[in-house]
């Protein structure tokens, strides 16, 4: 027994438990107390619960497929079936097809021929989107949209995976509204802005972690972070290491990257910024990819 307590990823465990005790507080005593601090442990909260699930889908902290999922089975975040989320992402870690418009479930990039036959206001809010002041501010809509969109279609062709993850997913946001409903403190409003807040910071991460690169080795980045958003990110700005060593935990992912950071370095072309800070202050108002994929043909 005390071999496989050992065994146990405590870090992963701890700041789970951590992760719900900042919602669960932020959503009953706190905000009840004083509003604008409930609904920052809500946003941390719900952000935080989301990076949870990514490392619970590539199989921490357990062995156990069913119980790494019930670990994070209440929808803090609402809008993001834990099935879908799942099948979507580890399509997206097959490096070879990273960015693609079709292939790439996690792309930001339009194949041309599709970005061309869009109206005049869809392609402004689009180049909008590709702001990061735009990402924080539209992306979780958008991306919300595109993905719901995108399953329904699914759905009408006949996909069971597809449907069965939303299926899943109607209890798990049960769990979460009949808390809001039973026990929480916090108005509807204020509850759904601190979700679509959470939403918004994790658009940080997701902002440029794949760029359009010829070679798909060049296409990820590294963030060399080391202050709270590496901590909600779980150090997914360290995002090449993850992509090579997908299943190693959270916490070991700084450790390998300092011990050889040229590895990575060389393996992706240098693809790297320095802080969030850095990120925030280069494309804050500016975008840094086009929205139709650079290197594909126009015509």
């Amino acid at each position: 027994m005390s071999e496989r307590l050992r065994g146990l990823e405590w870090p992963t465990l701890t700041l789970l438990a951590a992760c719900y005790a900042l919602w669960a507080l932020g959503t009953t005593w706190a905000a009840a107390a004083w509003l604008p601090l409930g609904m920052v442990l809500v946003t941390l909260g719900a952000a935080l619960h989301s990076s949870l699930t990514h490392e619970m889908l590539h199989g921490h902290p357990f062995r156990s497929r069913l119980w790494n999922g019930a670990l994070v089975f209440p929808a803090l975040s609402l809008v993001v079936p834990y099935l879908r989320f799942k099948d979507t992402h580890l399509a997206h870690h097959r490096d070879s097809i990273l960015t693609d418009p079709y292939d790439d479930p996690e792309s930001n990039f339009l194949d041309p021929k599709v970005w061309h036959r869009l109206p005049r206001a869809a392609r402004m809010v689009m180049r909008v989107n590709n702001t990061l002041a735009g990402r924080m501010l539209l992306g979780p809509l958008l991306g919300t949209l595109a993905f719901a969109l995108s399953d329904l279609r699914a759905v009408r062709r006949g996909d069971r995976r597809v449907l069965l993850g939303w299926a899943l997913h109607v209890p798990a946001v049960g769990v979460v509204v009949w808390w809001m409903l039973a026990l929480g403190r916090m108005p509807a409003w204020a509850f759904l802005l601190s979700t679509y807040a959470a939403l918004s910071i994790l658009k940080i991460r997701t902002f440029l972690e794949h760029r359009a690169h010829e070679d798909a080795r060049g296409r990820t980045v590294i963030i060399e972070d080391r202050g709270p958003l590496a901590l909600i990110f779980l150090n997914n700005n360290l995002h090449v290491v993850h992509h090579m060593h997908a299943m190693v935990p959270w916490y070991r992912l700084p450790v390998m990257y300092r011990r050889n950071p040229q590895r990575y370095l060389s393996r992706n072309g240098d693809y790297r910024y320095r802080s969030y800070a850095e990120v925030f202050r280069r494309y804050f108002l500016r975008a840094k990819d086009p929205v139709p994929h650079p290197l594909w043909p126009r015509g």
